[in-house]
Formats: structure tokens, C-alpha cells, sequence
């Protein structure tokens, strides 16, 4: 991947990221934007979007941070562990999923019920599969555990902070701006790079990406 590809792949990411975090927060902060309605207040909801929008960009940011580690510590696990590189990414995922329901439901000392982590958890389980499904069509089989454990792992690692903040609403607007831009880097990546050895996949020579 040339210079010139890799900022085009950045500024896309950092659009997208600004986009849905501006469109996210329509949603979990129309309360917000409601106020400056009646009376209306020009300037107030201007600086609510460019607000939002930065928003976006920082989460965008810490998503493309967490996708360039994870395409060095897939590297990584691949010279560590070779063969047995996807039974540890598979053991990972499962423990970071249990984390999601286990630490949260015990941090609220029971005050909200344990379904609606265990929820949280297979939502984000059973969206990154769907990517991963889809990353493994486009490429071949060995791509879709990899792509599983970005979408899981990384993305749980990188939504922390999100989850340490009061209330939901940050939390939202964080989880929605990283898988966007996790999914959009995930499934570009070998279409900017064609004809490549997917070693980031931990494929063969001579695979696609």
C-alpha cells in the first residue's frame, strides 16, 4: 500500500467516524438538540453538531489506532503461536465476552438486570460475525477468525473508556463509532491492496487478503 492509498484510507475512516458519530448522537442526545428548537438558537446547534462531529473524529481516531495494533499483534500471534494462532484468538474472544456481561453487571452492584449485558454482549458477538462472515467471503475461510476477534476484541479494548463514563449515552455514541469505522477498515483493507500475500489474516502465500 502506497503513501497516497494509506491517507485516502485514513480520511475515509476519519469521515466516517465524524458521520456517525454526528448521526448517532440525533438519536442518543435529541434532547440536546430539542432545547435549542424553541426558542431556536442558530449557533448553539451549530456548535452541538461540530461538537458531535469531533466527537466521531477522536473515536474514529482510537479506531484506527486500535486496527493498525491489531494487524501487528495478529503478526505477533502468528510468530508466537503459528498453528495454534487461531484457538487463542477463539479463546480471547470468548473471555472478552464473558467480561462484557461479568464486570459491568457486577460494577452496577446488581442495580441493572444481568440480561441486558448478556444482551449488549451477543449483540456485539453477533455483529461481528456477520462482518467476519462477510470478510471471509470476500477473501477465503482463514480471514473469518481473525476478522471475529478485530470486531470483538479489539473493538471491546477500545470502547473502555466508553464503558468507565457515566450513564449510556457516550457509551452509545463510542460503540457505534468504532464499529462503523472498524467495519470499514476491515472489509476496504484488501480491496485497496489486491493481489497481496494476506499475511495479516494469517493466510497462505499467494491468498487473497
Amino acid at each position: 500500500m502506497n503513501s497516497r492509498k494509506l491517507v485516502n484510507f485514513f480520511m475515509k475512516t476519519l469521515f466516517l467516524g465524524g458521520l456517525a458519530g454526528l448521526i448517532t448522537s440525533f438519536f442518543v442526545k435529541w434532547e440536546d438538540y430539542r432545547s435549542n428548537f424553541s426558542p431556536f438558537d442558530f449557533m448553539e446547534l451549530l456548535g452541538l453538531v461540530i461538537f458531535f462531529i469531533g466527537i466521531g473524529l477522536v473515536f474514529s481516531a482510537i479506531s484506527q489506532t486500535g486496527f493498525f495494533a491489531y494487524l501487528f499483534i495478529n503478526r505477533l500471534g502468528l510468530g508466537l503461536f503459528r498453528g495454534y494462532w487461531p484457538t487463542v484468538q477463539v479463546l480471547l474472544i470468548a473471555f472478552v465476552v464473558f467480561d462484557l456481561v461479568y464486570f459491568p453487571y457486577q460494577a452496577t452492584d446488581g442495580e441493572v438486570s444481568v440480561f441486558w449485558y448478556i444482551l449488549m454482549a451477543a449483540a456485539i458477538l453477533g455483529y461481528g460475525w456477520f462482518v467476519a462472515r462477510i470478510k471471509a467471503q470476500e477473501t477465503n475461510k482463514r480471514a473469518f477468525i481473525p476478522a471475529l476477534f478485530l470486531m470483538v476484541v479489539m473493538t471491546t479494548l477500545e470502547w473502555i473508556p466508553g464503558l468507565n463514563t457515566e450513564g449510556t449515552d457516550y457509551a452509545v455514541l463510542m460503540i457505534v463509532t468504532l464499529l462503523v469505522c472498524n467495519t470499514y477498515q476491515l472489509l476496504t483493507l484488501h480491496r485497496i491492496n489486491p493481489g497481496k500475500p494476506a499475511e495479516a489474516n494469517g493466510n497462505k502465500k499467494g491468498e487473497k487478503q
